[in-house]
């Protein structure tokens, strides 16, 4: 996040650190990095560096009725799956963090924020968002995700629901158009955003279900996935390539993995069911991107239907928001398509559509799929 949060005393992270971790004289300087946690570079007495990781609980709540303390038990089985999958598994690529002296990955600091704590890896990222610059890095990385596809670690993360964060809430956004969101700078604007979109949205959600319910039918196909294998959490070190940021791992279907190198270059997919064997589901790639989507949307008219504020932040999410809540121009092969018979010999480019739910496409895009996939 760009924003220090204000309600947070670094007096607190600084006293787990050395009550917990054992590591004395910590000095704190903010890093407004990346999107969805705080992060703080702490240097101790020995001259060690850590990397803290902070997380507003209330934002990683699933629904209206999840609790603060059943997202502090996602998040510390994320943390011991990555601890798990880079101490018994071996896999030298994860930066796991660093376990306290009682044996746990993750502290509650307050009601709202708890801390993990990292080794601090000497890197850079290997590209902009989640594009790689150097396509070798990119081919490299998909050789780590077919070792971690693999992988079977002692500690086993949270199995994927298929189910997007939050999505009562962006129901009941879309029902609420008509109303004024004088909830701060952006309510208005994300308000009037929204009602220009509500349709598509709205036959964009069905097609979602009908993809979770095919994607879900296939659990033989589950394994352990990041989630967020981008550039910017692949950096680029003098022992090679590491995977951080572990807080979005689950067991899931591999393409949650994929689908937004694939999105990028189709011959990623290629590479990868050439290093792992495994075929690519292509029901599987258009979900996973979709829920992203989906889950994008709602985070940000979830933040701007509550009081805010003009900050780095919301500015940020008001840019995200406006880039993703454009269903038609991100999604026209699925709210165009109509319920139909595939054509036999119709080519791998044809749409596919079921008929037993209407309005469901089977492909992510009108692309052509890989040769093995």
């Amino acid at each position: 996040m760009r924003t220090q949060p204000p309600d947070l005393a670094e007096e607190s992270l600084r006293a787990a650190v050395a009550g917990l971790w054992g590591f004395e004289s910590v000095a704190l300087r903010y890093l407004p990095v990346g999107f969805g946690s705080h992060h703080w570079l702490a240097g101790c007495a020995d001259g060690r560096r850590l990397f803290l990781t902070v997380d507003d609980l209330d934002a990683k709540l699933l629904s209206g009725e999840d609790t603060t303390d059943s997202a502090v038990g996602r998040l510390e089985r994320a943390f011991a799956t990555a601890l798990s999958l880079r101490r018994d598994c071996e896999l030298r690529f994860v930066v796991a963090p660093i376990p306290a002296s009682d044996g746990r990955v993750l502290t509650r600091l307050t009601e709202r924020y708890s801390m993990v704590v990292h080794p601090y890896t000497d890197g850079e990222q290997t590209g902009t968002e989640s594009e790689f610059d150097v396509r070798a890095e990119r081919d490299a990385m998909l050789t780590l995700l077919a070792a971690l596809h693999s992988a079977r670690p002692d500690a086993q993360p949270i199995t994927d629901n298929f189910a997007v964060p939050n999505l009562d809430e962006l129901r009941a956004a879309m029902g609420e158009t008509g109303q004024i969101w004088d909830t701060g700078p952006y309510g208005e604007r994300a308000r009037a955003l929204l009602a220009v979109h509500a349709g598509a949205l709205a036959r964009l959600l069905t097609t979602f279900d009908c993809l979770a319910g095919r994607v879900a039918a296939r659990p033989e196909r589950m394994v352990v996935t990041h989630g967020e294998p981008g550039a910017h959490n692949v950096l680029r070190t003098p022992a090679g390539l590491m995977l951080v940021d572990w807080d979005s791992v689950l067991l899931a279907a591999p393409e949650r993995d994929l689908w937004d190198v694939a999105a990028q270059d189709r011959s990623a997919l290629t590479i990868y069911s050439g290093v792992s064997g495994a075929a690519v589901d292509e029901d599987a790639l258009a979900f996973y991107r979709m829920w992203y989507d989906l889950f994008e949307i709602g985070g940000y008219l979830r933040l701007f239907r509550r009081e805010h504020d003009d900050t780095a932040d919301t500015a940020e999410s008001w840019r995200n928001l406006r880039h993703f809540l454009q269903p038609a121009a991100r999604w026209p092969a699925q709210l165009a398509a109509r319920p139909e018979r595939a054509t036999p010999g119709g080519g791998l480019g044809a749409l596919r559509v079921r008929t037993a739910t209407p309005g469901c496409a089977s492909r992510g895009d009108d692309r052509p799929s890989p040769p093995g996939a």
